[in-house]
């Protein structure tokens, strides 16, 4: 009787078997060896998720639409940093709650890298260099995918500047330059970017005074304000739309994060975002104003 064709096969996955019984741990192994990272925004979750890919493994803290300045710390954040080897926090006063969760964290093997960079993440030349920070950091937490870290952040600071030509060219066929507009303090550095006339900027909704506020409508009825910009993260719009309603301007809100709005997960897509709102606020205004 000739031995069954299936008899090699079966062995073959017989031994798998039994090598996945005696060496349970070999996938956890693997996916222990990714650097752990803790970020506390997502514009910093993106930015080491892009350049690390599967050699890191990223929580992040504070969620993409909520306030870093208001964010209380919970229990659970406290174990994520207790576990991680690398945290990267900006340098904001609004961040001050990490130099207790750091603390409570109790980890003494744990590298703090503090992102200390001027102007506005989402514009592409602040964030092409987070990027190269970030990416530095990287590199000498984990030396052996140093290399691995760099050619990721080449291509994606490449990446990062046609994005950001691409859309200024958008915005200037518009012709933006030509609309005064006034926005919020957090959003500012974005708003001058896209090429847009910025009039004034105002405070987050609880710094805002109502003499403040009329100060604002005032400038921007005798000035014709086309657009009243709010920041997603700075908390409800109520002042921003009553500001627009009463000046006659259009009223949009944008974010400063990735993940603020639907589908805007990246930075390359939160900034398509914030650039969508904005020239479909113009196009209300100009509809509204002939």
């Amino acid at each position: 009787m000739k031995p069954s064709a299936f008899a090699p096969r079966l062995a073959i996955v017989m031994l798998l078997l039994i090598l996945m019984v005696l060496f349970p741990g070999c996938s956890e192994e693997q996916a222990s060896n990714k650097l752990k990272v803790v970020t506390t925004t997502s514009i910093i979750a993106s930015i080491v998720e892009q350049v690390g890919a599967d050699m890191v493994e990223v929580t992040n803290i504070i969620p993409p639409a909520q306030c870093p300045g208001h964010f209380d710390v919970k229990p659970g954040d406290i174990q994520m940093l207790a576990d991680a080897q690398l945290f990267f926090k900006h340098g904001w006063q609004g961040e001050m709650f990490s130099t207790q969760l750091i603390d409570s964290a109790n980890n003494p093997d744990l590298v703090v890298v503090t992102l200390n960079i001027d102007g506005n993440w989402m514009t592409p030349a602040v964030h092409s260099q987070a990027v190269g920070n970030i990416t530095a950091a990287l590199a000498e937490a984990d030396p052996e995918n140093a290399v691995f870290y760099q050619d990721n952040a080449k291509s994606f600071q490449e990446a990062i500047a046609a994005k950001g030509n691409e859309l200024k060219a958008e915005l200037t066929a518009a012709n933006v330059s030509q609309y005064k507009v006034i926005c919020g303090n957090m959003i500012k550095g974005l708003i001058v970017w896209s090429g847009f006339n910025v009039l004034a900027s105002y405070p987050r909704p609880e710094d805002l005074t109502p003499q403040k506020m009329q100060e604002l409508i005032n400038t921007g009825r005798q000035s014709g304000v086309a657009i009243v910009i709010d920041n997603l993260q700075s908390g409800k719009a109520d002042a921003g739309v009553i500001m627009a309603e009463e000046i006659g301007a259009a009223q949009v809100t944008l974010t400063n994060f990735p993940g603020g709005f639907d589908n805007t997960e990246t930075w390359e897509k939160a900034l398509e975002k914030d650039v969508e709102l904005l020239l479909a606020a113009l196009a209300e205004y100009l509809q509204s104003n002939p």
